[in-house]
């Protein structure tokens, strides 16, 4: 038996306590059967919604580029696209006819055109009927993504309610007054039947957040900063990242990003200072492209980073990942001994979860540890230096005890998280700080 708390909203938030236990388990290809508080329910799951597109028309299609990124090969089914990246295994392969505007004339795949089926990308073959300017229309089938609840009722039943279906970040459904949720099914797109792997039972509501040492973390490695919170001061704080941080994918990212659900939070917790919040990031980039970047450019290292005189740097970057243990010595030891000339302290913010096949993870449970070497590394680093570390990571790394498979945080599907996921950042932030 597992014990579940619950619940959460449709941003997952607002979480509160519960106490009933699941077990939870597959009894046929889409039954799933649940025992809580003396309750059983054998419960029929609906497979995953398939939706047919007849004709999407497209103007003209790039050349198929085989070297490109896998959802980046061609032209993106709109079906099947989050953001600017595609669902992985969302297209029914089987299902792609690419043909005339007119509908008459079927291309064939392999001479006129090719597809990465697997992520949604179609694109022109050099030699084919396809011209460069030739419009075509494109018939296809997707499936969608759906979160349900095993919910106990008010009259103490277990019922499923249906979740919201979305091709990339499907919403759990609302519960009706006096309903706990007990676990998540999980419905991918194009699911043949239902597994273990789709069954989160709600092990916890939130963080198990740890008592806070005595003195903080933020007291011991970061006193200026603090000194100058505590007194009212100014404090110049420079968030410092790629893509996550610059964030600009997210609705409202001026409220929305992690940098400001950090220093709003933290001018909550310290009204009588003056704190002033300043960004730099370079989408796709990390430490190193900063480092390699001549005086004048846009990401100057030297320029918009040092020069920009902060009093407390946060960096972030989940694109320093392929960094080993070595790598992250040289890199973040030159930050160090750099931050150190300019009198500035820094908190490293550990990176979030991204496509578990990128981490090396076989499924979205049991996944507490983060498997890279960077993170591992970057743990060490902050130790031994004697440095703020906040550990997103572990946070991410425990959503699946929250019924929450962390994918469909992620806006793009692969690395970009929504505003639900940037506040797991703050949350770490703030937990250095007493």
């Amino acid at each position: 038996m597992r014990r579940a708390l619950l619940s959460l909203c449709v941003m997952y938030v607002g979480a509160v306590l519960a106490g009933p236990s699941v077990d939870l388990s597959v009894a046929e290809d889409w039954q799933v059967r649940a025992v809580a508080e003396g309750a059983v329910a054998v419960l029929t799951v609906e497979p995953p919604e398939i939706v047919r597109v007849d004709a999407e028309a497209l103007p003209r299609l790039p050349l198929y580029a085989p070297k490109a990124a896998q959802y980046a090969r061609g032209a993106k089914l709109n079906g099947v696209r989050a953001q600017e990246c595609t669902v992985r295994h969302a297209l029914d392969p089987e299902s792609l006819k690419v043909m005339d505007a007119a509908g008459t004339v079927t291309f064939a795949r392999g001479r006129d055109y090719e597809a990465e089926a697997s992520w949604g990308c179609v694109g022109r073959l050099e030699g084919g009927a396809i011209g460069a300017d030739t419009p075509v229309r494109i018939a296809y089938a997707y499936g969608t993504m759906r979160l349900d609840a095993v919910v106990l009722t008010a009259d103490r039943h277990i019922a499923l309610r249906r979740g919201v279906p979305h091709v990339s970040l499907p919403e759990p459904p609302p519960l009706a007054a006096g309903e706990r949720r007990l676990a998540s099914i999980w419905i991918t797109p194009r699911l043949a039947r239902l597994t273990a792997a789709n069954l989160f039972p709600v092990l916890e509501t939130a963080y198990p957040e740890p008592p806070k040492p005595v003195p903080s973390v933020a007291e011991r490695c970061l006193p200026k900063t603090m000194a100058t919170l505590k007194a009212g001061g100014r404090l110049r704080v420079l968030a410092w990242g790629d893509s996550v941080t610059d964030a600009r994918y997210l609705p409202e990212p001026a409220k929305t990003r992690w940098q400001e659900q950090f220093v709003r939070r933290l001018r909550a917790a310290y009204p009588a200072a003056s704190i002033e919040l300043v960004t730099e990031a370079w989408g796709g980039r990390n430490t190193g492209s900063y480092f390699n970047e001549p005086p004048g450019s846009p990401h100057n290292y030297q320029e918009k980073v040092l020069d920009a005189r902060p009093n407390l740097i946060v960096s972030e970057f989940v694109n320093d990942a392929g960094l080993d243990a070595a790598g992250v010595a040289k890199h973040y030891g030159r930050i160090r001994d750099d931050l150190k000339k300019i009198g500035a302290e820094w908190i490293i913010l550990t990176p979030h979860y991204v496509r578990p096949d990128w981490m090396g993870l076989a499924e979205e449970q049991h996944c507490d540890d983060d498997p890279r070497t960077y993170v591992k590394a970057l743990r060490t680093f902050a130790a031994d230096n004697h440095l703020a570390l906040a550990d997103a990571s572990l946070r991410w790394g425990r959503l699946w005890r929250q019924g929450i498979p962390y994918s469909t945080l992620l806006m793009n599907n692969i690395n970009h998280p929504n505003p639900f996921g940037m506040s797991l950042f703050a949350d770490a932030l703030m937990a250095l700080f007493p």
